[in-house]
């Protein structure tokens, strides 16, 4: 199945019918006056999160969705039926957005929440609601209203409580394996993960958080190199970060390096997610010996100076791994404890997700506006190669356990 986390699509409401002009005609009964019923209200359209889904790609070729007319009106005072609503399922974490405005109408983050996009059309009158004692004979109806036309962008961010940040062949895949039931494929070589994985890690009876791995960065991919920055938008509803540092590369490259370069893309994408908590965990620490893992680590912090937690594991022979996932639950559950009882630090973090959600949101759109203006003709930039998967058709597949 493809992994799609982004779709625009159109949803049009049902109209109302129109109200019927009739008058009633019975034997013996000649002129029985007015009995033009009204129309039926138009049917509305909802998005509601279902937890069964992870992608977007049932929005991928169907992208316009129109709801129910309503029935006009009848003779014999019948009323015409209302239109059916439409419920179209979306992913957990789907934000909507007008495509138009890039307002932001809402954010599906509970499963089975519901949200109204499209509201019908109102019913029309039928003549049997203008007859009064002067206008016993009333031959005006109405139309029923227009549903509502509305452009959507549906864009979609896993929700996690952990996300994973790193160079390809970092080792996220493998802790993700090591610590977790998921089973995202690992190899020895870059960009193994295409899409983003998802897994449940279990710390006591209990007790368990939600971690993301997505596609490495690479230098440059806030400007579409690699598979560009897009998938840094689902870290933007992440607790915390885990970045991931190879100690010991194949290409000898320098692991303080690894972490500015990936620190340099992260702030062009958005800086306000460069201030989201940010662990540093050096990891494959069993190719190297304890003197050369303890000279690796004072230089990484020497040179960034870093005062955050540091950890050294080995995802791969699972050394170190237990005692990181037990701390990151440790502050998950203080954080939590804290927005209850701290309302500034509270705030602020409300402010800082909101902040996050701006600038990844407006990164994205800068570059869906460069990639409109490039199929148009109207810029030429050969630098300016975003990543975009719209043609692929063999995709590659999702691999999500929750």
């Amino acid at each position: 199945m493809k992994f799609v986390d982004e779709v625009a699509i159109t949803v049009k409401a049902g109209d109302g019918g129109n109200g019927c002009m009739s008058f009633r005609r019975e034997k013996f009964i000649p002129k029985g006056g007015p009995d033009g019923g009204d129309g039926g209200d138009g049917g509305s359209i909802f998005l509601e999160a279902d937890p069964n889904l992870n992608t977007l790609v049932d929005y991928r070729y169907t992208r316009r969705f129109n709801a129910q007319r309503g029935e006009n009106g009848r003779g014999k005072d019948c009323t015409g039926a209302k239109g059916e609503d439409m419920v179209l399922p979306v992913p957990v974490g789907t934000t909507i957005v007008d495509a138009g405005t890039q307002e932001i109408i809402g954010d599906l983050t509970e499963p089975g929440q519901r949200l109204l996009v499209a509201q019908g059309g109102f019913h029309g009158l039928g003549n049997t609601r203008y007859k009064s004692s002067v206008n016993r004979a009333p031959r005006q109806t109405s139309n029923g209203s227009l549903g509502e036309q509305r452009d959507l962008k549906l864009e979609l961010k896993v929700l996690a409580d952990v996300g994973l940040l790193g160079l390809p062949n970092a080792g996220k895949s493998t802790l993700i394996r090591a610590i977790s039931a998921a089973k995202p494929k690992v190899a020895d070589y870059p960009f193994t993960t295409m899409v983003p994985n998802l897994g449940v890690v279990d710390v006591g009876q209990l007790r368990s958080f939600v971690i993301a791995d997505i596609p490495g960065v690479i230098a440059g991919a806030a400007e579409g190199a690699g598979l560009g920055t897009r998938f840094l938008k689902h870290l933007s509803r992440t607790r915390l970060l885990l970045h991931l540092v190879d100690m010991a590369p194949l290409d000898q490259s320098d692991p303080a390096e690894a972490v500015e370069t990936i620190i340099h893309e992260l702030g062009k994408f958005s800086p306000a997610l460069t201030m989201r908590e940010r662990w540093l965990v050096l990891n494959k620490c069993d190719q190297l010996l304890e003197d050369e893992q303890q000279a690796i680590l004072d230089d990484v912090v020497e040179r960034l100076e870093w005062d955050g937690p540091v950890f050294v594991i080995s995802a791969a022979e699972r050394q170190g791994t237990d005692e990181l996932a037990k701390s990151v639950m440790n502050w998950l559950d203080e954080r939590t404890q804290r927005l209850l009882d701290d309302e500034d630090y509270a705030k602020a973090q409300a402010e800082l997700d909101q902040a996050i959600e701006d600038e990844a949101r407006a990164h994205i759109q800068a570059l869906d506006d460069r990639k409109a203006l490039r199929k148009q003709g109207l810029l030429n930039d050969e630098d300016d190669d975003d990543f975009d998967d719209e043609d692929d058709e063999d995709g590659p597949e999702i691999i999500y356990v929750r």
